[in-house]
């Protein structure tokens, strides 16, 4: 095992040595008109509104709701104390209902019992929910290690994303969009992606999560891990009420820069044939042609800003793009420097398992491969801490 873990370093030291440089990227701080952005009231008022219409419009769709009116609560489950008396336990069942039909699913959340409000992190599960995000805790797994989460003073909250929609091509007759869209054919291109819907849900929980009085609302951090990693940044795109995204290993359409030379990564061709349905209809027109394409991910994630966003990468996954990953993080740090803060503080691409987290962007390359592990949680638990979130 050491002899495994001592190749991994140095395999990520000549990666590190010799990590491409993105070339031709679209300026993050110039408006599709060529005017310079110098101010936060030119980012909000110009720049920020039309890079979220480009990619709403080109990549991740339109959502025809966001709360429905419909929307309720109810426990699925009493409430439990659980953990050695460490936490309680709610299982919570949403509600909705749209023109076409209805919609529920169930959420588990273990809160620390403590004196205040506590902050939490929400991870959206793309693997099966008995091995990775069980409530009674007969099985455990690091994909979402509660107990240590709790453990750290945090509330550990999960949802399946299944459950909002499945993960293959159902168009508009299974899930979320058979509630809201008129069964058939889509009436457009650019209406919601899954990538978007499971996001939507995301927001969901957020509703509950600024009803309960045990937790803070004010301190939510999104989670999720490759597709789930790329709708952590949707989720946090789209709803300003969290306060933090960590997205991890999230590569192609989620972390990862695509004006860099990265050949084993995946490209925009190879996820649009493989899931498009993840995307509105719209974004196939930039397969093979996304360096001609007028935006890139460090402007997706630049929207995040002034709020957190965690960015991790594993120096074997490859067709995540790590260094893609890292230039994305680095490149959208003038949207924080407009609100005079730090993005992105680095002096390059780091080694591995030497985090950088002295701004408002985190970045790690993780020894291993392709997973979200104790190790991946722990930096980000290290993140929240570092900006007060449990002061």
């Amino acid at each position: 095992m050491e002899k495994l873990i001592a190749a991994s370093f140095a395999l990520a030291a000549l990666v590190a040595a010799a990590a491409p440089i993105p070339e031709n990227v679209p300026e993050l701080m110039t408006t599709f008109s060529g005017e310079k952005v110098t101010t936060r009231g030119q980012w909000e008022k110009v720049r920020a509104p039309e890079l979220l219409a480009e990619f709403t419009e080109e990549e991740y769709g339109r959502r025809p709701v966001e709360r429905p009116a419909s929307l309720s609560f109810e426990r699925a489950e009493p409430d439990a104390v659980m953990m050695d008396s460490k936490a309680v336990r709610k299982r919570i069942r949403v509600t909705y209902a749209g023109p076409y039909g209805g919609g529920k699913f169930t959420f588990t959340a273990f809160i620390p019992r403590q004196e205040k409000p506590a902050p939490a992190f929400l991870l959206i599960c793309n693997r099966p929910p008995d091995e990775n995000i069980d409530p009674t805790r007969r099985r455990k797994s690091e994909f979402w290690p509660a107990e240590e989460i709790v453990s750290r003073g945090y509330a550990a909250i999960s949802f399946w994303n299944g459950d909002i929609a499945p993960d293959w091509n159902t168009g508009n007759r299974q899930g979320v969009f058979a509630c809201f869209e008129e069964p058939g054919r889509r009436k457009s291109h650019a209406l919601w992606g899954t990538l978007s819907a499971w996001a939507w849900g995301a927001s969901r929980v957020m509703d509950w999560i600024e009803t309960e009085p045990l937790l803070d609302a004010r301190h939510v951090a999104v989670v999720g891990h490759s597709r789930g990693g790329k709708t952590a940044l949707v989720a946090a795109v789209y709803d300003r009420r969290f306060a933090m995204a960590c997205s991890n290993d999230s590569g192609c359409s989620g972390a990862k820069l695509n004006h860099i030379d990265l050949p084993k990564s995946e490209h925009l061709s190879a996820i649009v044939r493989s899931f498009p349905y993840w995307f509105c209809a719209n974004y196939i027109a930039h397969v093979n042609a996304e360096l001609e394409w007028r935006v890139d991910q460090h402007e997706f994630i630049a929207l995040i800003a002034p709020r957190l966003v965690c960015i991790a990468s594993a120096t074997e996954d490859m067709w995540a793009g790590q260094e893609g990953e890292y230039w994305s993080g680095a490149l959208a740090s003038p949207a924080w420097e407009l609100y005079g803060l730090k993005g992105l503080v680095s002096d390059g691409f780091p080694p591995p398992e030497r985090p950088l987290q002295d701004g408002c962007i985190s970045y790690h390359l993780r020894v291993g491969k392709h997973n979200l592990t104790l190790y991946d949680w722990n930096r980000y638990m290290d993140f929240a801490d570092r900006h007060g979130w449990r002061d």
